[in-house]
């Protein structure tokens, strides 16, 4: 089941009708518990890809029947930090996802429950949802039930404040719409990080091997859209790991629907279009190219088409 998103919005509601909560940089989970038949527990990404072996210290949730949905995120220093996590979504053998886990854990931030003991509480308002959901006393060292606040605007205030990546506020009568997104979420953003597709990418000055920049565009009905040239946070262990998943990718020819500048051509191996980035950059400039991009990270847990319908 692919989770219920948010929609960008332009001023944090107020209101009795509206609650808040912070927006945690991690990676978003559905969380399936099922004790019947020996069935365990499946965690599952966001374009439903089965994660569940990334994260083995998430598989002793609650002994009880739930359906829940949440954040999984890698706390430094106090503050989620996407950068470790990103060390953590790719890694699929048990004994390395295991040691992982002990160095740098995962925590499981849970904010919706979907299913308690067979009964569907998708229906139900999200007032009644989140009195289910801390009635369930979940707390634990690896999951956890964040608080909820009334005022959105002081929230997004301290979130700035504290370094937090802002607020997700969310109208209390709304009902859970599995992939949908909705106005009912709003969410509020303090960092200019988004997502894009590679479509390329370039060497080093002075190497033929080296991975120096990615070329990402922007998946539009009209076609991928380019966006510019990303060098920027590519070094060390980044590259190479970039390299090896983009060659199998390879194409002849641009994937991109619109012209590539001359300059971001010349030399750039064109690849098949499936792998989603997240850049930090100032915003997008007249031209339609991002501003002072930076890497920040694989997203394994999104494909092109989740990003369908996202503001740039």
């Amino acid at each position: 089941m692919r989770p219920m998103l948010a929609t960008r919005g332009d001023r944090v509601p107020t209101g009795p009708e509206w609650t808040h909560e912070i927006k945690w940089d991690g990676m978003r989970i559905i969380a399936d518990v099922r004790r019947d038949a020996g069935r365990g527990i499946r965690l599952t990404s966001r374009n439903e890809n089965d994660v569940s072996a990334s994260y083995p210290e998430l598989l002793e949730l609650p002994g009880r029947d739930l359906l829940l949905d949440g954040e999984v995120v890698v706390f430094d220093d106090g503050l989620p930090s996407f950068g470790a996590l990103a060390e953590r979504m790719h890694v699929r053998n048990a004994r390395r996802a295991t040691a992982l886990a002990e160095s740098r854990p995962v925590t499981y931030l849970v904010f919706d429950v979907l299913r308690l003991d067979g009964r569907d509480l998708m229906r139900e308002p999200l007032e009644v949802r989140r009195a289910v959901l801390e009635g369930l006393e979940l707390s634990d060292v690896w999951w956890q039930v964040p608080q909820a606040y009334d005022d959105g605007v002081t929230l997004l205030d301290a979130t700035a404040q504290q370094g937090l990546e802002g607020v997700v506020s969310k109208r209390l009568a709304s009902r859970y719409e599995p992939g949908q997104r909705s106005r009912s979420w709003l969410k509020f953003a303090h960092r200019r990080r988004t997502s894009w597709v590679v479509g390329g990418w370039r060497p080093e000055t002075g190497s033929t091997s080296r991975l120096g920049a990615v070329l990402v565009g922007e998946p539009t009905p009209d076609g991928l859209l380019y966006r510019g040239r990303v060098g920027s946070g590519i070094a060390g262990k980044v590259g190479p790991l970039l390299r090896e998943l983009l060659d199998p990718l390879a194409v002849p020819a641009s994937p991109f629907a619109d012209e590539v500048p001359r300059p971001d051509a010349l030399g750039t191996q064109w690849v098949e279009p499936v792998l989603v980035v997240d850049v930090e950059s100032l915003g997008l400039g007249t031209q339609g190219r991002l501003r002072q991009p930076s890497y920040r990270g694989l997203r394994t847990d999104l494909s092109p088409a989740d990003l369908l319908g996202e503001e740039p």
